[in-house]
């Protein structure tokens, strides 16, 4: 079969794959070609990481090419971010240097001068992001046809990272809008090495198509893994070479090529100081880089460049290397405390353990050292059981998120809005609601919905009626469409850039006063003059350790995690790849459970007037739960607080001996016909995404019942607490 394959391949590619020495083509590239070259339908190819994906979609596509050239751009590659372009773009160029078929990379790194040279003869295989993409349909509409008339394949890359959110929605916009200007319908590939459901995966790739989507069900080899778990107390005052915690990791990353994994940028500018302040103590090299996005390009770039080098490298990131960037040949992957998913584990723990060496991933939780004074829910685990239902959700079922659509994605409907009005100049309502709400990612959305929307937007001056009754965009809109900020759907990022003399390091959200010191880059930094108006904060480098935060996001964790997570707390089970202080605080925690009640009950006392859920959900239903108490029940029960960490536990304050009505009441939710609009009080607005401040109150409120809360999961949910 494999020779069969090869024998199909354009002469150009069997050469590169003599050259380069394979022996054989794998599993996954020999059935991807054959859906390519004997199909029509659309390709789903879902693989792990490094099993040879990009190859798998570009070897048959690039045949395809080579036999039967198109006239314009023949390839649209899609990507989630500029660097994984920048890597794909050196490999494509390998491949294809005896083609006559040209890479072009467009993003805002590109220059002018390149961009040009497409434009003039635009040919072969064209590498871009959904910001560019955006861009060319607002600012090019009368080239698109010479640009894409011919396009044969759109391949999206990632395509986890996109399904489930705005971006990805924006991008269903773009391929329809792209749609009508091409000859023909482009077949689409979606590439990724972390799906659970292959349905809602081929039905996002379909959208707005009607072409059959095929997944290769690959039986890949059974993977070689090693993983261990060890917990942490920690205490603010030890320093670094004395924090049994950073020396772990230290002693684990030292010497070695290593990726450090964090959930939040904060914690990866402490956990480089701190290794960094070790070695240094130990007279050892600094192996340290830092990668996240508040990092100026040079220096993430310098990171996955030491990353690539055989010389021993360390690099602390949040998800900005979990993607496909080539980082080389990793030794371990360390995680600090849980990922937020089975999905975002499997990404992290797929950067290691290639070319037949097993996968090594540890991870290392944390939480603070106790002072004798917690709570119940504050002495529980709670990282250390989410690591522990993460592994098993996967080593057990091989389960992984499903990620499913926004259902009402207003922001969005907005920037499509003012985009394609943008792009086409005047447009009768009738018109603009034809080619808006024919858009995949609007199919929900009610003509009287629209309607209430463009009245709004003219009210405000983002539209505006001429004469002939056409809408175009009006003064105030102009001033959002025409700054480049507009073509990403996702919220502006208004830091301040940090200046080292003329070398950028990267950005903080604050700006310090002059004298004030901060971390970043894994580095200590004094702040010594701020251009306020430039937003630029000039610095020197310093000693000694500082701290930087930064405004993140939770995330959203899946019911089965923390269903699983209650499992882990009451089975009895002990797991291999727990490390001797992690192990002594399952147990206690397991003792914990059933001293207390928490293994039989779902709702405790913990004080005469304080009563804890804790109700084993995810964060949707969590939200549910919360804003139930609050808006229903708050009042008759007279609770003063509430408070939680979520999705883990509710903290409720109320009345002495209330416990017992508090059951009761959510007791009865269950029977209750109540809607998430029924949750949600009349004058709140809840603006989560970029252009939340240009929608009707009432909109809003109607989107985040729809996309936030879920009733019906909530009642499901209590069925199972038997109360």
């Amino acid at each position: 079969m494999s020779q069969q394959t090869f024998d199909r391949l354009a002469p150009f590619i069997q050469e590169y794959i003599y050259t380069h020495g394979w022996t054989e083509l794998r599993q996954i590239q020999i059935e991807t070609s054959r859906v390519i070259l004997d199909t029509e339908a659309h390709l789903l190819v879902s693989a792990g990481t490094a099993s040879g994906k990009t190859e798998a979609a570009f070897l048959p596509v690039l045949t395809i090419l080579h036999h039967n050239p198109a006239s314009t751009i023949g390839v649209l590659y899609i990507s989630p971010i500029k660097a994984l372009i920048n890597d794909q773009f050196e490999r494509l160029n390998d491949l294809l240097k005896e083609a006559n078929i040209p890479v072009w990379a467009w993003h805002g790194d590109v220059s002018q001068s390149r961009k040009k040279q497409l434009r003039k003869n635009p040919q072969g295989v064209l590498q871009i992001t959904p910001e560019s993409l955006e861009s060319l349909l607002i600012n090019q509409p009368d080239e698109l046809t010479r640009l894409f008339g011919d396009l044969r394949f759109v391949i999206i890359d990632e395509i986890h990272a996109f399904m489930g959110s705005e971006r990805g929605s924006q991008i269903l916009c773009q391929l329809a809008r792209l749609s009508r200007y091409l000859e023909n319908a482009p077949r689409r590939i979606g590439l990724s090495a972390t799906l659970g459901d292959y349905s809602l995966a081929e039905k996002w790739l379909q959208s707005g198509t009607n072409r059959q989507v095929i997944t290769p069900q690959v039986q890949g080899g059974q993977r070689k893994v090693q993983l261990a778990v060890e917990h942490f107390y920690l205490t603010k005052e030890e320093a670094s070479a004395s924090n049994p915690y950073y020396q772990y990791i230290f002693n684990y990353s030292k010497s070695r090529k290593c990726l450090i994994f964090a959930n939040n940028r904060t914690e990866v500018e402490l956990v480089v100081a701190n290794l960094r302040q070790i070695a240094q103590a130990n007279k050892l090299p600094d192996i340290y880089h830092v990668h996240h996005g508040s990092i100026a390009t040079p220096l993430r770039q310098a990171a996955e460049e030491a990353m690539r080098e055989t010389a021993p490298a360390v690099t602390a990131a949040t998800v900005t290397l979990e993607l496909g960037i080539d980082i080389g040949q990793l030794e371990r992957v360390i995680q600090l405390n849980a990922p937020l998913s089975v999905s975002s584990f499997l990404q992290r723990l797929g950067r290691t353990g290639r070319r037949g060496s097993p996968a090594d991933m540890r991870f290392v939780c944390t939480e603070a050292e106790p002072l004798g004074e917690e709570l119940l829910p504050e002495q529980i685990p709670w990282q250390l059981l989410q690591c522990i239902a993460i592994i098993q959700l996967y080593l057990e079922e091989r389960w992984i998120e499903p990620i499913e659509p926004v259902k009402y994605p207003l922001s969005l409907l907005y920037h499509q809005t003012m985009s394609i009005l943008g792009s086409v100049g005047e447009l009768s309502p009738v018109a603009l609601a034809q080619q808006v709400l024919t858009l995949p990612s609007f199919a929900a959305i009610s003509q009287e919905d629209f309607r209430q929307l463009l009245r709004y937007w003219i009210d405000i001056d983002h539209l505006q009626l001429t004469e002939k009754g056409g809408l175009i965009i009006g003064l105030t809109g102009e001033k959002v469409v025409r700054n480049f900020r507009f073509y990403a759907v996702f919220p502006d990022n208004l830091e301040y850039i940090v200046r080292e003399e003329f070398r950028e390091i990267g950005s903080i959200v604050m700006p310090l006063p002059a004298g004030n010191c901060f971390a970043l880059a894994g580095k200590t930094w004094e702040a010594i003059d701020i251009d306020r108006k430039s937003k630029i904060i000039f610095v020197k480098e310093v000693s000694g350790l500082a701290n930087t935060s930064w405004r993140s996001s939770s995330g959203s964790i899946d019911t089965k995690i923390l269903s699983r997570m209650r499992k882990v707390l009451l089975e009895d089970t002990q797991y291999p790849y727990l490390q001797n202080q992690a192990k002594e605080r399952l147990k206690a925690a397991r003792q914990l459970a059933h001293t207390t009640g928490l293994a039989e009950d779902y709702l405790l006392p913990i004080a005469d007037d304080l009563c804890c859920i804790f109700p084993w959900m995810g964060t949707v239903t969590y939200n549910t739960l919360e804003r139930y108490l609050n808006s229903c029940v708050r009042q008759s029960l007279d609770i003063k607080s509430i408070k939680g960490k979520s999705p883990y536990f509710l903290i409720v304050k109320l009345g002495e001996d209330k416990c017992q009505k508090l059951y009761t009441e959510i007791n009865s939710f269950r029977k209750q016909s109540l809607t998430a609009d029924d949750l949600l009080a009349s004058v709140e607005v809840a603006k989560r995404q970029k252009y939340d401040d240009f929608i009707p109150n009432n909109l809003l409120r109607k989107a985040f019942a729809l996309d936030y809360l879920n009733v019906e999961a909530l009642k499901h949910h209590l069925n199972s607490w038997q109360l």
